[in-house]
């Protein structure tokens, strides 16, 4: 088992430690086809796209790389110690815009966007303001524009649940998360007016979510 999880998001120690466990060879796998269904889910060829939660940039430099037709991406976390990694990998592309912003807080009007994602972030909020936050997303996505969430999620039992700790080398959840139910969120989703909504795919207490605005 990892040893004990270090301090808050605004702890130096506990993004070092969250992001060896991220990137260390071989504990990535389990991740790499929520990863490749999230760019697939993408528009062919979006102008805008929005991170929610972006961390040190990994999801959003994902994103980039597989949609250069992008002009503009705004990264937003609330961490200290991840803001300054994402400023340092995109501090030579003028096409990115990195925000300190908590997404416990509304979101600002920051445009219209053709895509947002999110990446292991909106399970840190409450679940009221999940459901505030995807109504939210749906007012800043362009018609046709679409909504990925990869998410850690609620397992169905408490023994899934262990199990699926135990798969990721945990002993307990994070300090900070708020897990919720995948039914619920995509009921939540539907109520934002998004369509063609869904969990697209899943391994145990992961789950990719997505949903479409409508007027394409």
């Amino acid at each position: 088992m990892a040893g004990a999880e270090p301090g808050r998001w605004d702890d130096e120690a506990k993004v070092a430690w969250y992001l060896d466990r991220v990137y260390r060879e071989g504990r990535r796998e389990f991740l790499r086809a929520g990863d490749e269904l999230l760019v697939d889910l993408l528009p062919p060829a979006p102008e805008a796209a929005l991170d929610l939660g972006c961390g040190d940039g990994r999801l959003a430099d994902l994103i980039m790389v597989a949609r250069p037709s992008l002009r503009r991406m705004v990264a937003l976390d609330v961490s200290p110690p991840m803001l300054a990694r994402a400023r340092e990998r995109f501090a030579d592309d003028p096409r990115v815009e990195v925000v300190e912003h908590d997404l416990a807080e509304p979101l600002e009007d920051l445009g219209r966007f053709d895509a947002v994602v999110a990446g292991f972030a909106i399970h840190h909020v409450t679940d009221e303001r999940k459901q505030a936050l995807y109504g939210e997303v749906a007012r800043l996505l362009r018609p046709g524009g679409v909504f990925v969430n990869l998410e850690v999620v609620q397992s169905a039992t408490p023994e899934l649940h262990a199990q699926f700790l135990a798969a990721v080398d945990r002993d307990h959840d994070d300090l900070e998360d708020k897990l919720a139910p995948v039914e619920p969120q995509l009921a939540w989703l539907r109520a934002a007016r998004l369509e063609q909504v869904d969990c697209l795919w899943r391994w145990r207490g992961v789950a990719l979510l997505a949903g479409v605005a409508p007027g394409a």
